[in-house]
């Protein structure tokens, strides 16, 4: 159990750092709602993949695999929630662009709020749990977490382990890895929120993160589509 504890943990790692939807969504939530969200964000996203583990447990994501139709609709949904969640970010990156060429002073997002003991960093209406829902929908509107699970989990399950305890197992070690992943990130993105703030700046990593996930999504749709 230790040794299959230890390759997991390796693999788990490389998966959590590498770029993808929920690196988009927190970094996006950080910039725009304050280190709080984010983090809520980040606990949305690892109750994704409890929500993952539990359903290869029982066998729904072996369905998901088998039935090209259930897997597919689910994919549509998650690509149209991330061009949704870009697109929102464009939005802003233009309203700010317009502030800052008619000369009023740039603002939170239409939405923001100040939240206290934040930092002075902004919060949508909704705070926490809003947050942990947008992660939490990001995760488990991604089918090929489920897939992945599928595949990747029963290899580090040892013969005669009772699987549904190891997978649980296996899923809490990578959903610990990720929100400290995310966790650093939101923290990183806090320490330099002087900078990250100024309305051009902002401006910028708006668009950038914008595009990403109106890329990401697309890239689901067109993969669905063909």
């Amino acid at each position: 159990m230790l040794t299959s504890l230890i390759g997991f943990t390796v693999v788990a790692a490389l998966l959590t750092v590498s770029p993808g939807p929920d690196f988009a969504v927190v970094l996006r939530t950080a910039l725009g709602s304050g280190r709080r969200a984010a983090l809520c964000a980040a606990l949305g996203i690892a109750a994704g993949c409890f929500v993952w583990g539990l359903a290869g447990a029982v066998g729904l994501t072996a369905m998901l695999a088998a039935s090209k139709a259930a897997y597919d609709a689910l994919r549509i949904a998650g690509a149209l929630y991330l061009v949704w969640l870009g697109v929102q970010a464009l939005r802003s990156a233009r309203v700010r662009a317009r502030r800052g060429t008619d000369g009023t002073a740039p603002a939170p997002d239409a939405a923001a709020a100040d939240a206290p003991g934040d930092g002075g960093s902004p919060a949508v209406p909704g705070g926490p749990w809003r947050a942990f829902r947008g992660g939490l929908l990001t995760n488990v509107l991604n089918p090929k977490v489920g897939v992945v699970y599928l595949s990747l989990l029963p290899q580090f399950i040892p013969h005669g382990a009772p699987v549904v305890a190891t997978t649980m197992l296996l899923v809490t070690v990578h959903a610990v890895l990720g929100v400290l992943w995310l966790g650093g990130v939101t923290l990183a993105v806090h320490r330099a929120r002087a900078v990250l703030q100024r309305p051009q700046v902002r401006r910028r990593l708006d668009q950038a993160t914008g595009g990403v996930l109106v890329a990401l999504g697309a890239a689901v749709g067109f993969e669905v589509a063909s």
